[in-house]
Order: C-alpha cells, then structure tokens, then sequence
C-alpha cells in the first residue's frame, strides 16, 4: 500500500506541501510576532524620548530673551591667559593651527602650552621651530611615553604653568582649551576676559567644519552641533545649572582650576576619564561656581565661535562617538553620580536640583536611545519582510492594535517636530544649503550612534578589567586640514 502511494506520488507531495506550510506558518508567526512586539518597545521608547526633548524644547522657547550671560557689568579681568593643546601625532595639523592662531591673537596677553610627548618626534620637530621663534609658544614634553589620556596631558601643561608662575613671579588669569587642529577667533580671548569676570567658566560655540567630500559622515556633527549649542547648552546656561565643557573653546579661571587641583592633588584633570572636559564643567558646576555659554558675534558680525575639523569617514566617527559616550554615560556616571553627591552637605530636592539631575539624564541616555533605534530599525525590517510574505506566500497583513496605532500616529508629531528643529538650527549656523542635507545626515547620525553605542559598551568593559585608559584620539591627515583651512575662509566670507 505504501509502495503503490509512493509511486502514484500522491501522499509525498501532500506531505512537502504541508512541510512547506508548516515551515512557512512558524516563520510567518515569528516574522509578524516579533515586529510588532519591537515596533511596540521601539514607539514606546520614542514616544518617552520625544516628551523628553519636548520638555527642553519648551524651556528653550520659554526663557528666550533671559540672557543670563549676554552682558556683563563688571570690568574685563587682567592679566595673561594661558592656552593648553595637548598634542599627540600631531605633526600634519599643529603647525598650521600655531601659526592661525599666533596671527589671530595678535597684540593679546597670552602663551600657549603644548603637551607633546617623547616618543612623537613627528610632533616636537614640526612644532619646534614655530616654539624657537616665539616667545608665546612653550613646549612641553612629559616624562612619560604617549599617548597616555588628554587629562594626563593637560595636568602637565598645568604644572609647567605653575612652575612658570613661582619662576616669573606672576599668576595667570584663565586658561583656554583647545586642540591642535582648532581655528580660533581673534575676538574670543577678549570674550573670555568679559565673561570670566563674573563666572568660573565660558563656553563658546563649538562649529564642526564641513568637507565637501565627507559631507554625511563630517556633515551630521554639524547638525548635531548647531541644535546643541543652538538650544540644549543655552538652556542650562540661562538656568544656571552645570554646564559641560566641550573640551575647546572653553575658557577656565585659574582660582577654579586650582580648587579643583587641590580637591585632586595638584591634578585639576582626571588622568583616568575618556571626557575629562565634560567632567572638570560638571564638576565646576557641582561647586556651586558660575558658568556661562555665550553665543556672540564681533563688531563685523561674525559669530565668535570655535571652529575645527571632525572625522571624515564612519569608522572614525563610530571611535570617537563611543569615547563620548563611554565617557559621559558610563565611566562619566562612575566618577560624578548625581549632582550633590560629591558635597558634604545635600541641595535637596529643589527645583534646581532636578532640573540638574534631568540634564545628567540627557547627558546619559545614549545607550538607551541607542538600544531603542536599533529596535525601530529591526521593527521596519521585520515589516518589509512581512510585506513581502504577504505579497509571495499570502501572509497575513501585520495590522497594528489601538495603542501601536496611536503610538506610531504620535511619534511621526515628534518625528516632524525634531526634524524641522534641526532644519532651523543648521540653517541659522550654516545656510539652507546644509540644512537641505539635514534629514538625510539624521539617518546617517542613528547609524553611527547605533554602532558608538555597542563599541561603548566594550571600550568600557575593557576599561573595567584592564583599569587602563587611552587616548582614543581622531587622526588629522594633511589633506583635511588643508580642507578645512579653505572650508573656514568660505565660512567666514559668508
């Protein structure tokens, strides 16, 4: 009876027919199953990142006009100011930036420092001759060989100072941050000596440059930059809350780098963070010290804002997003906790404080928002291929329920909200040029935060076994920065 069915062919094909369906039934279920289960993580995520970007949008528009910083009343502060650059590989970027800055601070009281290392001859020998010329420049080589971390770096550039200070017999009245590929305004030291006389710590505008040729990978830290400097720094300026450091453009007083060098043993920097920056602005902030951003233009009207190049390609990029997250959102959480917590005495839960401790959040959320993006995309993947079954193997139609209905309805708001915000800030800092290239560079921006976020997580994970932290610096090329040097000219006649 079996042999005379097998050989009619009858019950076989009956039974891959129904293998068939069966093996197309589970991945029908799965396929269906888990996307709507991640649309559903993913638009809940959202739906609470908008409110909560929502809500900043709201303080921003609300204290418009404040101006907590635009003016100051009290005389310009005196005296020199120091500049640190600490410096590893830095040979094809440091000597062009040395020279702008050298004409652009013409007849200003300042010196340089630049942190280089023994072992980068490349560095000390293109910047030697610059140094042997000018009196302005100091060069500072450390004992130890590099890299080590930016922190380590700069704290030698502070006990050069001070050992300048007790052989002078002078005091330096603020230090300025930059790194070795910056483009400096000439009106920002006298910004600085303005602001510093009633805050520990000013900020200015941080502008990525954009290369025409890595105009989506270079491109997005434009966005990203405008909208925050634009919005989200100026909110915390004009509530007087914390304000972190972006590690250039920043100006410091020498009395708060010297608490915070007594609180740390002579090291005002922590020699063991990936964003000592942002940590010394929180930290000031936690002291209870006064800090301002400052979003001004010249008497010509050209904004006075710290200009720099930024990595070019996606794998440099994805590096140097996951140290700033990393170090914000992981390590940055080990070495600060929650406002406060670092003082003998406790604020409280005033207004003041939770706005603080919100703006921590946002500093840490990365990884969060990280993990909620690669659910959205794997959401819509899931759709596609469900689409596709229903087209090929007559699948059922994935039909969102109620919620996932409203969810999806109230986020394309958000979704539309968020993007016309960028729009508007990339075309006030850069023209409606660049901000046609906005929601496009905003997919290329997830991508890259979506890979940070897992790297991240290992860079910090190594951090925890090994105890050992590294300089994850960016590469400068020369062609970059002769890039830059024509994109900043075009900038500026503009």
């Amino acid at each position: 009876m079996i042999s005379i069915l097998a050989k009619d062919g009858a019950m076989p094909s009956v039974g891959r027919g129904w293998q068939v369906g069966l093996s197309t039934a589970w991945l029908e279920w799965l396929v269906l199953g888990a996307g709507r289960e991640l649309m559903l993580f993913a638009s809940v995520g959202i739906l609470l990142i908008g409110i909560d970007d929502l809500l900043l949008d709201a303080l921003w528009l609300a204290t418009r006009g404040r101006g907590r910083c635009e003016t100051a009343s009290a005389p310009p502060i005196t005296g020199g100011i120091a500049v640190f650059v600490p410096a590893w590989d830095e040979a094809a970027a440091l000597p062009a930036m040395l020279r702008r800055t050298l004409a652009a601070w013409e007849g200003e009281s300042f010196r340089l420092y630049i942190g280089c290392y023994p072992n980068d001859m490349a560095t000390i020998a293109a910047v030697s001759p610059l140094v042997a010329d000018d009196r302005r420049l100091r060069l500072v080589i450390g004992d130890c060989e590099g890299p080590t971390t930016k922190g380590d770096n700069l704290n030698r550039l502070w006990t050069a100072l001070c050992a300048d200070e007790r052989t002078e017999g002078m005091r330096f009245a603020a230090i300025v941050l930059h790194d070795a590929e910056d483009h400096v305004h000439h009106h920002e030291l006298a910004l600085y000596r303005q602001h510093l006389a009633r805050n520990a710590m000013v900020q200015i505008p941080v502008v990525p440059i954009i290369e025409r040729r890595a105009r989506w990978i270079g491109g997005h830290y434009a966005d990203e930059f405008a909208e925050a400097h634009g919005k989200d720094l100026l909110v915390r300026s004009r509530l007087g809350l914390p304000l972190p450091s972006a590690g250039v453009g920043c100006a410091l007083s020498r009395s708060a780098l010297a608490l915070l060098a007594i609180e740390r043993r002579g090291r005002p920097f922590r020699g063991d963070s990936l964003t000592e920056d942002y940590e010394v602005g929180m930290v000031i902030g936690a002291y209870g010290l006064g800090a301002c951003f400052v979003d001004a233009v010249d008497p010509a009207g050209d904004p006075i804002v710290s200009r720099g190049a930024f990595p070019r390609r996606i794998d440099t990029a994805v590096r140097q997003k996951s140290r700033w997250i990393a170090g914000i959102a992981l390590a940055g959480w080990d070495h600060l906790g929650w406002p406060d917590s670092r003082l003998d005495h406790k604020q409280g839960w005033t207004g003041r404080a939770l706005l603080a401790r919100w703006m921590l959040w946002r500093d840490r959320r990365a990884p969060l928002a990280a993990l909620i993006l690669l659910a959205a995309y794997a959401g819509l993947v899931l759709l596609a291929v469900g689409v596709a079954g229903q087209l090929a193997l007559g699948w059922q139609a994935m039909e969102p329920g109620p919620a996932l209905r409203w969810l999806l309805v109230v986020n394309s708001l958000f979704l539309g909200w968020r993007l016309a915000l960028r729009i508007y800030f990339t075309a006030r800092r850069h023209g409606g040029r660049e901000a046609a290239f906005a929601i496009p560079r905003a997919f290329v921006a997830n991508i890259i935060a979506m890979l940070a976020a897992r790297r991240s997580i290992l860079l910090y994970w190594r951090m925890l076994r090994s105890g050992e932290v590294v300089w994850d610096k960016t590469d400068h090329s020369e062609s970059s920065v002769a890039v830059a040097e024509v994109s900043v000219r075009v900038a500026r006649r503009r």
